[in-house]
């Protein structure tokens, strides 16, 4: 075998079922390889939505998604997507080619030092420039890149090494490797915290959708009657249908979570990132009692300045929590937030009349209903991002998935197809026109093998929520204003269904329709 035929060989061994991306000169022992193996190569439009692909396998299945370019121009599209990843703890492996190891010291054609490019957006990244080290390259970047918390990795394969004899062959792939259970000094520093509390509260982030820890997170709020709040990655964790529930930690248009973190007494976070939220939003005198519960120690921050840290397996973490909070007995009033999720819910599930003009968070509730509780919505970002973070009532974990680390445009349109390939239940990419004409082209990719999700696309022919960043500001906006398509009919060049709905009535006939239909489709709202 040559090197390229053991890489893939080791994907074969890693349970790879797909890898997403661009062919080019550079990669093609590479290709031909994955020709010849188990694993479906998806050529994609753009390597970013290849990126964005293996971005959003990785969070919705916990396996390492996979994608491929060549190197130069191939290698920099897919940066934003690996970052995003990097940055949303979803696993992630990049491959990218490059020149033969002879042109690498010296300025060549397309020729960029790719590795040193990846290693800020990476957990680990290395050049094979070796054939005889390949099984283990393969073997360490999906055991880094899925092992808490998750992240990226990047190789490198140089066109003269992938030609290269060898007589490695993959590694197995082992068990992922798992934290330890927490210590028991941390566990009775929570439990004397929990014994002089009168009014805790939890914060889902995304370390408890991503670690199968909701289970043990709900029966912790439930036996103790606990308020919980979600970041927006968090969502889910536990039920909004949960008269436990805050819905969402925002320090937007809905206060009442943070408000409610302002009057509790003591804060346990539960896979809580800082790079997804600004602690100072709901600790601005850095003075709030914080217990960290996480897979890894948290930043250093003066916001976010845990007075104990369990640090282990999450879900071993919150099982603990559990009986510590049974030996003191604690049960805990649920008066003092009561008000607070009233008010919350019923803001986002506001009243509109037939006549009304259409607005993401009006529209929002329609779309539940015509969603199943474990149907995925994956969030582009834009000021409907924002909307859907804060009033789109989720049940289940890792249905309702927002890129908030990075927050990167143009991630629902090819996230929407690995969402599709990774799930069971029916899939709806929600996007603003912004975000959409980024990655639009992948629609072909979808369509031609095979997809069949919604994409619900809000048009406001501007970048809104930069518009309404400025006019808060400065009272005016500049540059955001933008022009679009005839979105049914580009739609329709592709040979799906699409619905431009005039009216609320005909808005839930098209997403009865579409939903569950198993077939591309997109359904154009247009906004006020």
């Amino acid at each position: 075998m040559n090197t390229a035929e053991v890489l893939v060989a080791g994907l074969e061994t890693e349970g790879v079922e797909y890898v997403f991306g661009l062919p080019g000169e550079e990669n093609e022992a590479t290709m031909f390889a994955l020709r010849d193996s188990d694993v479906t190569f998806v050529p994609v439009r753009h390597e970013q939505g290849a990126a964005f692909m293996a971005d959003v396998w990785g969070r919705l299945t916990g396996d390492a998604g996979v994608c491929l370019s060549t190197l130069g121009p191939g290698a920099t599209n897919l940066l934003t997507g690996v970052a995003d990843a990097n940055l949303d703890k979803a696993p992630l492996v990049a491959v990218t080619g490059q020149g033969g190891l002879e042109s690498l010291h010296k300025e060549s054609h397309q020729t960029l030092d790719v590795v040193d490019m990846f290693g800020p957006v990476t957990k680990w990244n290395a050049r094979i420039s070796d054939s005889g080290v390949v099984h283990e390259s393969v073997r360490k970047a999906f055991k880094t890149a899925e092992y808490e918390k998750p992240g990226a990795t990047h190789l490198e394969l140089p066109e003269d090494v992938a030609y290269d004899e060898c007589d490695v062959r993959p590694m197995e792939s082992r068990g992922r490797v798992r934290r330890p259970e927490p210590d028991v000094p941390s566990l009775d520093r929570v439990r004397e915290l929990l014994a002089d509390a009168d009014r805790p509260i939890v914060i889902a982030g995304n370390g408890a959708v991503r670690t199968d820890a909701s289970e043990e997170l709900r029966t912790f709020v439930r036996d103790y009657d606990l308020p919980v709040t979600a970041t927006y990655m968090g969502k889910g964790a536990v039920s909004d249908d949960d008269d436990h529930s805050l819905l969402t930690l925002d320090s937007g248009e809905h206060e009442e979570a943070s408000d409610a973190i302002e009057s509790a007494d003591l804060v346990i976070t539960v896979g809580y990132d800082i790079a997804e939220h600004d602690p100072a939003d709901w600790n601005p005198s850095a003075e709030t009692t914080i217990v960290h519960v996480d897979s890894e120690p948290a930043e250093v921050y003066e916001h976010y300045n845990p007075d104990v840290e369990v640090v282990s397996d999450i879900s071993s973490a919150i099982r603990e929590l559990n009986a510590c909070c049974g030996e003191i007995d604690a049960t805990f009033e649920t008066d003092w937030y009561d008000d607070l999720r009233d008010h919350l819910l019923a803001d986002v599930n506001p009243d509109h009349d037939e006549g009304d003009p259409f607005a993401v968070k009006t529209v929002l509730p329609v779309l539940r209903e015509a969603m199943a509780d474990d149907d995925v919505l994956l969030s582009d970002v834009g000021s409907h991002k924002m909307a859907i973070a804060q009033n789109f009532v989720t049940y289940e974990p890792n249905t309702c998935i927002v890129s908030n680390g990075l927050a990167s445009m143009g991630i629902s349109v090819p996230g929407g197809l690995a969402a599709d390939l990774a799930v069971e239940s029916n899939v709806v990419a929600a996007t603003g026109d912004g975000g959409f004409m980024m990655n639009a082209a992948e629609i072909e990719t979808a369509t031609r093998i095979g997809c069949g999700y919604t994409i619900l696309l809000f048009r406001d022919d501007e970048y809104r929520l930069i518009t309404e960043e400025q006019l808060e500001h400065r009272g005016e906006h500049f540059g955001t204003e933008i022009g679009n398509p005839d979105f049914q009919t580009f739609a329709e060049s592709f040979g799906i269904e699409a619905y431009r709905p005039d009216g609320w009535r005909e808005l839930e006939d098209a997403l009865t329709a579409a939903i569950p239909s198993n077939e591309m489709s997109l359904v154009e709202v247009v906004l006020e």
